[in-house]
């Protein structure tokens, strides 16, 4: 089961087991008993790495001072064998809710002074809300024992060091943030939002050997960790990395240390603080003395989503420095109060970024003041609008600020990224592409058409230091517009053509091969078949030449970089490369949109990535690797977990049948083919009974499906009726005992075919080979085509041959599933190499190789758009509604009746004469 699997199968059992406990509690419960299992197996691993045999293992007991203060020293905390989390499984029903509140008060007592602050408390919030999972012991003991079980399979062994424990984690964040409602915004940034501010520092920092980072509101933590996964893709030691962290919640502040934790980041590069980051600035001081101790700490890079518009106390703030240079921020709203924290905290060549509600670009006040003295001593450095939506807990519209201490530009780049977004259910989510875009705009401070602007100081000035995103740029796709000489009479705008000007610059003669030459400002369209031109002109075909051309080479470098060299190349960084590969051969062709090109490259990388971190940690046979394919099914009105065939651990079992096993897989298809033509052909026949034959007792309720078994009682009673010569002679002679009877009628009646049947050594025939013969003939009378009779014959045979295909594709498909499985075992270097690249490789080029389809698809519903945009003027429609009174009104002329029928005509002609 790979790491999606896992988690959604977690986060589905977890949602239910959590019953009436609200999402943002329960998060706590089965989050917390991850990190305790993580510790547990870290120890274990990190003792066996040491020489540690299973037998002392299981002698760890903190009795004996001198192991414990090992084992401190090694890991920086103590589990006894006992406490261990795989212990607990292994008692079964022995197990008790007092094995946890023991081992959990155990490990607060033994961990190393060095890593008091990294893990003194850790489990507070877990330990006092045991309670809340049942109303006495035995309950608490079986909903543990349920969540311990249910985390028991996520591997943290060491060996998937591609970060499975950490995925499915951050997935469980995430899901529990979904359903917490408001309460998310107190522990989620989304993966998506905080991935974009991530890549935002990373640029920045990507020439740096060491970097301290730090987030103030850090929440679960995920969004220093995205930080700092971003950071390391451009740095060649991620121990070089250094964390701090501050929350004010005590068990969002445990969630932060656990996620860091998990990371593998070292305990001495993580440096948090459960507090308030508006009442007491950190870092940095020793809180056993701030006053004394106050030494201001400045990193790198400050990443912050902090609660939005929150009350905070500005007493007595004047001289504090954080505060001193801008103003202090009004007490109903804190965000200012957020941002100049942050800015503090920065290099002089650092840079922060920060998620803001809109208001903060146009409020007065206290924050107006704060607004003009940031972009008077130039720190805002640019501005990025998100869509709406995309918080869960909120709808408000937000924005990310990204401020410097020093700049060489005066100018702030205003980016309106607010269109750029998928729905993700009720959210709206923000693609990879749209990342890539607003990143690579902030990276060269574009100025791009509806999305970007850079705004000078003197602008701002003069709009009053407003900010206001819609001030500056103009994202709206516009009303649009109607020619009103060519809405009378005809023809297409010139200057409608000219707004597709970057088309005939692409396309050389392509304007003139399709429109007609006229003198005036107005056109027509030259050409019947629209798509037949462009197809055949000579600019498209060099398009679509130089493309080929550009990505001639694509499969090979594809090849190259992923199989070839597969167990060596940085998964971190091997996105970029493949992506810059891309844009590289893109340079030299227009029109194609590079970021669509991208978004392309990232479906297939997150599904390429992850086969190639199994592939690096398991090493090649992994890819001949089946796995049991677990599915929860319902027994006895419980759910529980069963086998229901094999999954390909990397390879998926289609691609090996389309691929290795053509045949059986093609007759397979075939069969499942047929059976979809029968459920079509059960259709239309339905669809021809007439409300009458619906009532003849062959169909269901509904009238939607036949009833198998109606449909052989009917048709026993339409076969009983059928009535020819030969079969009321067969029915004569099933009446008659004697021997010299059935040889006399035997003689007289050639109306039978007699040799159709076998008969008895005396001559006659019995009763069995008639009655068979018989039911032969009513079987194969021919009914008319259209009657009742002809249609339920048809339906009985279709489920004659439906039984028969079901079976067939269900034996064929069991047996196809077999060999499938015994090929992925078998699979020589070179077939694994071969799926390798049909399933990596071959997805991506395919998908690359329409992009230019895509752009002429594009202009042509363009052309044709133009073409019938006009093409019915409105004289036209005026001409044909007078007409059409002319007519109306000769035939009412027409009609006689009562004085009171035509006083009614009369109003009527009025109206219709506009009277």
């Amino acid at each position: 089961m790979n790491k999606q699997k896992l988690a959604t199968k977690i986060w589905e059992s977890a949602n239910k087991m959590r019953s009436k406990i609200e999402a943002n509690e329960y998060k706590d419960y089965i989050l917390g008993f991850i990190f305790y299992k993580y510790l547990s197996t870290y120890e274990v691993q990190k003792l066996k790495e040491q020489g540690f045999t299973q037998e002392d293992i299981e002698a760890l007991d903190e009795e004996d001072a001198e192991i414990v203060k090992y084992v401190r020293e090694e890991v920086g905390y103590f589990i006894a064998y006992k406490d261990l989390f795989s212990t607990w499984l292994k008692m079964g029903k022995d197990f008790d809710v007092s094995n946890v509140t023991d081992a959990l008060s155990a490990f607060n007592r033994l961990i190393n002074p060095s890593h008091k602050k990294v893990y003194e408390g850790i489990f507070n919030t877990l330990q006092t809300g045991l309670s809340k999972l049942g109303e006495s012991s035995a309950s608490r003991t079986k909903a543990i024992s349920d969540l311990i079980h249910l985390i028991k399979d996520i591997p943290m062994d060491g060996r998937q060091d591609y970060d499975v424990v950490g995925f499915i984690y951050e997935y469980l964040i995430s899901m529990f943030a979904a359903n917490a409602g408001k309460k998310a915004g107190e522990f989620y940034t989304p993966y998506e939002v905080s991935l974009l501010m991530s890549e935002i520092v990373a640029n920045h920092l990507k020439d740096r050997t060491e970097i301290e980072i730090y987030d103030p509101t850090s929440g679960s933590g995920s969004l220093l960790i995205n930080i700092g996964r971003s950071v390391a893709k451009h740095i060649d030691d991620e121990r070089n990395i250094k964390y701090y962290a501050q929350e004010l919640k005590q068990n969002t502040y445990n969630l932060t240390r656990m996620n860091l934790v998990m990371r593998g980041i070292l305990p001495a590069n993580i440096i948090t603080r459960n507090g308030d980051t508006l009442e007491d600035d950190w870092p940095y001081f020793d809180e056993t003395s701030p006053t004394e101790t106050y030494n201001p700490l400045y990193v790198d890079a400050v990443v912050s989503n902090p609660p939005y518009s929150q009350h905070w106390d500005p007493s007595n703030k004047e001289t504090d420095p954080r505060y001193a240079r801008f103003g202090i921020a009004p007490k109903a709203k804190a965000d200012y109060a957020f941002l100049l924290h942050d800015l503090y905290h920065i290099k002089p060549n650092g840079i922060m970024t920060i998620v803001l509600p809109h208001g903060v670009l146009f409020r007065g006040g206290e924050e107006g003041e704060i607004r003009k003295n940031l972009i008077e001593q130039n720190h805002i450095d640019a501005i990025i609008g998100l869509p709406g939506n995309i918080f869960f807990g909120t709808s408000i519209p937000t924005i990310i600020m990204v401020l410097k201490q020093k700049r060489e530009n005066t100018d702030i780049l205003i980016v309106d990224a607010s269109k750029g977004f998928i729905k993700d259910g009720k959210n709206n989510k923000l693609r990879a592409s749209d990342i890539k875009k607003i990143v690579d705009t902030l990276a060269v401070r574009d100025d791009i058409d509806k999305f970007s602007r850079k705004i000078s100081r003197e602008e701002i000035r003069r709009n009053e230091y407003n900010l206001n995103i819609p001030r500056y740029v103009d994202s709206s796709e516009g009303e649009e517009k109607w020619d009103l000489y060519a809405s009378m009479f005809g023809g297409i705008p010139m200057s409608e053509i000219d707004e597709l000007c970057e088309y005939w610059s692409a396309f050389p003669g392509l304007q003139e091969a399709l429109f007609t030459k006229g003198e005036g400002p107005y056109t027509e369209l030259a050409v019947s078949n629209v798509e037949q031109t462009v197809d055949e002109h000579p600019a498209i075909k060099a398009f679509i030449s130089n493309f080929k051309s550009a990505f001639g080479d694509f499969d090979s470098f594809l090849k190259s970089e992923l199989i070839t060299n597969m167990a060596t190349l940085n998964i971190s960084k091997e996105e970029d490369i493949l992506n810059t590969a891309i844009f590289t051969r893109l340079d030299s062709i227009p029109l194609i949109n590079r970021y669509e090109a991208f978004q392309l490259l990232h479906d297939e990388w997150e599904k390429t990535s992850v086969d190639l971190e199994i592939i690096q940690t398991e090493g090649f046979d992994a890819v001949k690797k089946v796995n049991p394919n677990m599915v929860i099914k319902k027994k006895d009105g419980k759910e529980e977990e069963v086998q229901e065939g094999w999954s390909g651990h990397i390879i998926p079992f289609e691609l090996v049948q389309r691929t290795l096993l053509v045949d059986e897989y093609e007759a397979l298809k075939q069969i499942e083919g047929r059976l979809a033509e029968i459920s079509s052909d059960y259709a239309e026949i339905l669809d021809s009974l007439t409300e009458e034959e619906k009532d003849s007792s062959v169909t269901n309720e509904s009238n939607d499906a036949f009833v198998a078994k109606e449909v052989g009682e009917r048709l026993k009673e339409i076969y009983a009726d059928v009535d020819t010569q030969e079969i009321k002679a067969l029915k004569a002679y099933s009446t008659l005992s004697k021997k010299a009877d059935k040889l006399a009628f035997i003689s007289e009646h050639d109306d039978v075919v007699w040799s159709n049947m076998e008969p008895n050594k005396d001559g006659t025939y019995a009763k069995k080979a008639v009655n068979a013969y018989l039911a032969e003939l009513q079987s194969s009378f021919v009914f008319p085509e259209d009657s009742f009779e002809a249609k339920v014959v048809r339906v009985s045979k279709l489920m004659a041959e439906e039984k028969e295909a079901k079976a067939k594709a269900k034996a064929d498909a069991a047996a196809l599933h077999i060999k499938t499985k015994e090929t992925i075992e078998s699979l020589s270097d070179e077939q694994a190499l071969e799926l390798l690249e049909q399933k990596w490789i071959v997805p991506l080029t395919e998908s690359i190789k329409q992009l230019p389809n895509s752009v002429i698809h594009v202009l042509v519903d363009k052309i044709k758009a133009l073409s019938e945009k006009y093409a019915v003027t409105y004289s036209a429609v005026e001409s044909e509604i007078q007409e059409t009174e002319s007519t109306l009104t000769a035939l009412i002329n027409e009609l006689n009746g009562n004085e009171y029928d035509m006083k009614g005509l009369s109003e009527l002609m009025a109206l219709l004469k506009g009277e």
